[in-house]
């Protein structure tokens, strides 16, 4: 045993001679170091390294969580203390309880998630000068608001206790790369602001920094002379930097957390067609490379391919143990966790699948519209699915992409909105969710 596992299982040795009936322990291990620069000067140049262990404990029905930074048999004697003591103070909970061992993962999968070679410093700021300098050398850049590249590696572990003195006792390995930029263009009160990134598991998946940086310069220009809009009720189409936002929000309020708390507009909805026939809405922990990727779950559950919506049917859930429990089903290996918090369920590597229709033909139907690229703001209601959110992007004019436009508001019900999404086939995988371009056949768009 590894000595983070033997660290974990000390911590639970001590939590049961402490009067723990069950308990869990977590420990996360990092190191990251990232360059940043902007306008070709070092701005900034950071290494941390961190260990910190959350134990769980349950007496009966009853759970408490401590964290420590301190792996010193001392501190965690103390945590166990702590930790048992307020379980004992809490009130009960009859849902809250470790997953069924049968579900523990027994083999793990092979998921190629960690590129153990750190690049050197160099790198970094190599891939910093060359993303700006790409940026800047577009015609009508005006100025950066700086690059950052990093690395950063880490190690998840996880113990259990349960039926036995130890359970379950894994871990597993992950890295994650990535290099970003953002610039203006224009000048004075006509300025525009875009990014552009790449985050990846390994070195060699990385996109090249000049890339990265030409297309966020091209991003930033294309934005000026942005107008604004009549207010109108009209097509939307979705740029896939915030079509993943919806399927995010989808996601969210298919949460089990939420729907047995009543909060969500789809509690009852499981079992019915929510969107047309060609949405299918996927959870995949076990992509290789994926940046959402995992082994098992906060729970130890080796979770699977899950078809959140499938031909527009909601099929299912995102479960870890307790909100199953709530709502009388099983986990569905969805539990995220924190070493200060209970599991929660969250997505993995979530994706709309791909349309059959091209984003050109897509765009070319439409005689007047939107075409949206950012949104902001905090108007999502998933109880009532009221959605509302500031917005910019590119005015639709017959088929074309006529000019920018800012200063507008997009507003509907997600119900109205997921049952009207027509899915474009240009999806990739770049993020932690994804979705390809998509179409809504009608929204409020508020402007002038």
């Amino acid at each position: 045993m590894s000595s983070s596992l033997d660290t974990l299982a000390s911590a639970l040795a001590k939590a049961k001679r402490c009067g723990a009936t069950a308990c869990d322990a977590v420990l996360f291990e990092s190191t990251d170091i990232s360059h940043a620069c902007r306008l070709g000067k070092p701005e900034d140049l950071e290494r941390s390294e961190s260990r910190a262990l959350g134990l769980r404990a349950f007496v009966g029905s009853q759970q408490a969580i401590v964290s420590t930074t301190d792996l010193s048999e001392q501190a965690l004697s103390e945590a166990a203390e702590r930790a048992v003591a307020m379980a004992k103070l809490a009130p009960p909970d009859p849902d809250a309880a470790l997953a069924e061992p049968e579900l523990y993962v027994k083999h793990l999968p092979e998921l190629d998630l960690f590129d153990s070679a750190e690049p050197p410093t160099s790198w970094l700021t190599e891939r910093c000068k060359e993303a700006e300098d790409a940026a800047l050398a577009v015609r009508g850049v005006m100025n950066s608001e700086g690059a950052q590249a990093h690395y950063g590696a880490s190690r998840i572990s996880l113990a259990i206790a349960g039926r036995s003195d130890l359970d379950f006792a894994q871990s597993y390995a992950s890295s994650h790369v990535s290099v970003s930029v953002s610039v203006l263009a224009g000048s004075g009160t006509q300025m525009e602001r875009d990014y552009d990134y790449s985050s990846v598991r390994h070195r060699s998946d990385l996109a090249p920094a000049h890339l990265i940086g030409e297309q966020a310069g091209s991003r930033a220009v294309r934005r000026l002379g942005a107008r604004k809009v009549s207010s109108c009720e009209v097509p939307v189409v979705f740029d896939p930097r915030v079509g993943k936002q919806l399927v995010g929000i989808l996601a969210s309020a298919a949460s089990g957390a939420s729907v047995a708390r009543g909060a969500s507009f789809l509690s009852q909805q499981l079992g019915k067609q929510i969107a047309a026939a060609n949405i299918s809405v996927v959870d995949n922990p076990h992509l290789r490379r994926g940046l959402g990727s995992k082994p098992f779950d906060g729970e130890a559950v080796g979770g699977k391919k899950l078809h959140l919506v499938e031909r527009g049917v909601l099929k299912s859930w995102l479960l870890d143990v307790r909100s199953a429990r709530k709502l009388g089903m099983a986990t569905t290996g969805h539990a995220s966790r924190s070493v200060a918090s209970a599991p929660s369920p969250s997505s993995t590597n979530l994706y709309l699948e791909n349309g059959t229709v091209s984003p050109q033909a897509m765009i070319g139907d439409i005689q007047s519209g939107l075409y949206l690229t950012e949104t902001f703001g905090m108007g999502v209601n998933l109880i009532t699915g009221d959605y509302s959110q500031g917005a910019a992007g590119f005015w639709i004019e017959k088929g074309e992409i006529a000019y920018p436009v800012s200063e507008i508001t997009i507003a509907g019900r997600l119900q109205d909105m997921i049952h009207g999404l027509v899915p474009a086939n240009d999806l990739a995988f770049r993020y932690a969710t994804n979705a390809p371009t998509l179409f809504i056949p009608r929204m409020t768009v508020a402007g002038a």
